[in-house]
């Protein structure tokens, strides 16, 4: 009975140190460690709010590749918007721009296309001829508009961004991390939501129109999370020998967007397998809450001396929070503070106070509050009312 007892026993503590070296191999529950393991750095933002979810060495330089181009398209869309250039311009290539040379679509010096062609070559090949070619026309030299992306990457926030060239072409000190990069996908895709269709294009023509004649040239989306990935909205993609493998993958579900910016991973597959790994963990994880939208008229307050005695006042911009789906009754309230005294005249988007936005009771954040409308200084006729009142008022 006692050999027994001691092979029972025995048999228990051998369980209980196997159950304990098990437990020890097992992979423990941190993000930070088990995702996207092969990558150098990488960061997860949600796009409204820009709040950052996850992160690895985010801050850490590193050559940016072809991802380079998301600052490239919104300084091209951003002159668009300013009237600086049409989508219907024709813009001719120049020598330097044809021979790039890495991912390109074969412009001949010379050659014309479209702005909005040389927008669609890339977004979906990632043509570096055509970014250059782009770079040229906006700035007059790709040097020029070189300037023009630093300044608008320090104006962004993206402190460790030095941009050398247009397309990402490794070069010397040509250097961003994941962090800049999600700022400036952020600004992209928040600024010009509309791009998100050519992003999203899988394949599509150009036509090359050159004095041997017309020939199509086929595109084809260098991400290829479009075919895979539910609710994907885009980015870019990059790599060259220097970086390795990139990508700043955007995806939106259930009204929140989220970017997640890989940069450095083994391969091209595990780029993309990674950066889903962080938009997964995104939407299992989270969720936003959005306050009054952009416009909306909150209340109104009193105005002196103009020819309306109260204003309607509005947000000037939709705020949005990220909270844990885990906080299930989670209340978003908000509480508006007005400058007083309102004195006419005052314009049309004019700030006259600030909302302030809570989380069960707790503030988490501002915002700026505008008139909603113009409102004139009174006329002499309107303004009789008010002088009678404030003169019996001070001779009291």
């Amino acid at each position: 009975m006692k050999s027994k007892r001691v092979g029972v026993i025995f048999l228990l503590l051998i369980v209980m140190y196997s159950s304990q070296v098990f437990a020890a191999a097992t992979p423990k529950k941190n993000t930070n460690q088990t995702l996207a393991a092969t990558a150098r750095s990488y960061i997860l933002m949600e796009e409204s709010s820009g709040k950052i979810l996850l992160e690895r060495n985010a801050d850490e330089p590193l050559p940016p590749a072809s991802i380079t181009k998301v600052m490239t398209l919104l300084l091209i869309n951003e002159a668009v918007d300013t009237g600086k250039i049409s989508w219907e311009d024709k813009v001719t290539i120049s020598e330097h721009a044809a021979h790039m040379g890495g991912s390109q679509v074969f412009m001949e010096p010379g050659e014309e296309q479209t702005v909005r062609d040389l927008v669609k070559c890339i977004c979906i090949a990632s043509a570096n001829d055509a970014a250059v070619a782009m770079s040229e026309y906006i700035a007059g030299s790709e040097e020029q508009f070189v300037e023009l992306m630093n300044k608008r990457a320090a104006e962004l926030g993206m402190t460790h961004t030095v941009f050398k060239n247009a397309c990402g072409l490794h070069t010397e000190g040509h250097v961003s991390t994941a962090r800049d990069i999600a700022l400036m996908s952020r600004a992209l895709v928040n600024g010009h939501p509309e791009i998100t269709k050519t992003l999203t294009t899988w394949m599509d023509t150009i036509t090359h129109r050159t004095r041997r004649g017309e020939s199509e040239f086929g595109l084809s989306n260098t991400n290829k999370m479009l075919k895979w990935y539910k609710g994907i909205t885009g980015l870019k993609t990059g790599y060259t020998p220097e970086a390795k493998h990139c990508v700043s993958a955007t995806a939106t579900r259930d009204n929140m967007g989220l970017i997640a910016v890989i940069m450095g991973a083994a391969d091209g597959k595990t780029r993309f397998q990674e950066a889903g790994q962080l938009l997964d963990y995104g939407f299992a994880n989270y969720k936003v809450k959005v306050g009054p939208t952009i416009g909306t008229i909150i209340g109104e307050t009193p105005i002196k001396k103009g020819d309306v005695s109260k204003i309607n006042v509005a947000t000037k911009e939709t705020k949005a929070f990220v909270v844990p789906k885990s906080n299930t009754n989670s209340e978003l309230t908000y509480e508006a503070h007005y400058r007083e005294p309102l004195i006419a005249p005052i314009s049309k988007g004019a700030i006259v106070g600030e909302m302030t936005y809570y989380l069960d009771g707790n503030e988490v954040g501002k915002g700026q509050l505008i008139s909603a409308t113009d409102v004139k200084k009174a006329t002499l006729k309107q303004m009789v009312p008010y002088m009678c009142k404030r003169f019996f008022k001070l001779s009291k």
